[in-house]
């Protein structure tokens, strides 16, 4: 990746693309955005694009598509059995993967359903670095179960460790000896979305990959997110620094017996994929694919959109493409640390993470803090993040409080969609609202019920503190936005 210097400011990131097709946007008052998420339950999945300024809810199916992707979907060979775009794509996964099989699905959640479809049998257990919402539900719904193997230090909200996502090798084995027969998969999840998509290290993933073939497991990776990984690896690890984004995605894809991702993230496009050199394993999710999804060779895909992916696979290979996102994560980060704001370090893939539990010290977590403050910055900003914490995580029986693993909302980075002024603007309006958090209340579950799913829960705030926080932004800032 090249290194630009300033001559006399500090270091911004800088964007290494032209704009060439813009969506206009604006910042609706602050009379407006309270009344949006009150209409939305407090709950930032349920506002309206129209309701947002910045959106940064997630990074999938949202980042902005080059020149070459959108003149590519073009090309698409509409073709419902035995496209030639199929061909095309399977092409490009041999030439970057060096995977012969290829089956795709309509996004990332549909390649969890068919491969716990294919593998998962009652009781048996998936061991995993960290847990993602979707991936144990679908093992769930088969009659699993998930065990995390995440290292302690994992969990540590701000260190200096470089790849948090890390696997407790010694707990993995442990537990394939221990399990044997029992244990359906083991899945590699790079990065670690949950906890602040923090980077799993090359050298760990091989180590989980040999411990999965001495004991006969099938290793799967999750490789949604491994672009962000790739780059880590690049610029974290002396020890694969010298070779190529291309190099190290060979080498870690030679490992897995099977990789699956959503298109919505890796590719920039829309759609999701799964690939292996076992023909066993492809024939078994390839039934499956067939009757959820669609015929093999589109299965559930827009064949545009997997025109744009083989346009995008090549970019996700760029160093320079793939060093953007982490490049603004960073710098969000770290004007928000200098400033005195509580956020998950080292910074990490998909988005910057603040943590709720030190920016709200004076709400407990049975009021939830982190959808406090994800309501509170749309208030103050017009930005949408999203929750992550008590509302949005997993729990086990809904008679207890599903108090999550962390507290923290994430603001999400798409790529190549916002500028630096407009990160700029951001950090300005979360360090007014850091200095008002005070005004800051709780939540609750609206009429005490959960519908259950983060996606369209609705809650309501204990008291009316939305309305303080407005009348103290027309306080400091008049009649600006």
């Amino acid at each position: 990746m090249d290194t630009v210097k300033y001559y006399k400011r500090a270091s911004l990131p800088l964007e290494m693309h032209k704009v060439c097709i813009v969506q206009k946007t604006r910042i609706p008052t602050v009379e407006e955005r309270v009344e949006a998420i009150y209409r939305a339950g407090f709950n930032t999945y349920c506002l309206m694009s129209d309701d947002l300024y910045l959106d940064m809810l997630t990074d999938s199916g949202v980042n902005a598509m080059t020149n070459e992707q959108l003149g590519a979907m073009m090309l698409g060979d509409e073709c419902y059995a035995g496209s030639r775009t199929y061909r095309k794509m399977c092409d490009k996964i041999k030439e970057i993967f060096n995977k012969d099989y290829f089956l795709p699905v309509h996004q990332g959640r549909a390649c969890e359903h068919m491969i716990a479809k294919a593998f998962v049998q009652p009781g048996q257990i998936v061991p995993m670095n960290f847990q993602f919402g979707t991936a144990v539900g679908q093992i769930a719904l088969q009659g699993g179960s998930y065990e995390l193997c995440l290292k302690e230090s994992g969990l540590e909200l701000q260190s200096s460790e470089p790849f948090k996502g890390d696997f407790d090798t010694e707990k993995l084995e442990r537990l394939l000896k221990e399990q044997g027969d029992n244990i359906a998969f083991v899945r590699i999840e790079a990065g670690t979305n949950l906890i602040g998509g923090q980077p799993i290290s090359m050298g760990n993933m091989l180590e989980a990959a040999r411990i999965c073939r001495k004991y006969n497991a099938i290793s799967i990776l999750d490789a949604s997110l491994l672009q962000d990984n790739l780059h880590f690896i690049k610029t974290r690890d002396a020890e694969y620094s010298h070779l190529s984004i291309r190099e190290i995605t060979r080498m870690l894809s030679d490992a897995m017996d099977i990789i699956y991702f959503s298109a919505r993230k890796l590719g920039f496009g829309r759609g999701g994929a799964i690939i292996t050199n076992d023909k066993a394993h492809y024939e078994r999710v390839k039934y499956f694919v067939s009757k959820y999804e669609g015929f093999p060779t589109f299965g559930g895909m827009s064949i545009k959109e997997m025109e744009a992916i083989c346009v995008g696979l090549d970019d996700t290979m760029d160093e320079e493409t793939i060093a953007q996102g982490p490049a603004f994560i960073e710098y969000l980060t770290r004007e928000l640390v200098e400033r005195g704001i509580p956020m998950v370090t080292p910074p990490g893939g998909l988005g910057c993470h603040i943590d709720a539990m030190k920016f709200l010290p004076n709400i407990p977590r049975e009021k939830y803090p982190a959808g406090c403050l994800a309501a509170a910055i749309y208030i103050a900003s017009g930005c949408r993040g999203m929750e992550r914490g008590g509302i949005d995580e997993p729990w086990e029986n809904e008679d207890d409080l599903p108090f999550g693993t962390l507290e923290t909302v994430r603001l999400a980075v798409p790529r190549r969609v916002y500028t630096v002024s407009q990160m700029n603007y951001l950090i300005d309006r979360i360090l007014w609202l850091y200095d008002n958090r005070d005004l800051i209340g709780g939540l609750g579950f609206a009429d005490g019920n959960r519908m259950g799913h983060n996606f369209y829960d609705k809650l309501e705030a204990l008291e009316p503190w939305p309305e303080r926080l407005a009348a103290k932004f027309r306080e400091d800032f008049g009649d600006s936005l």
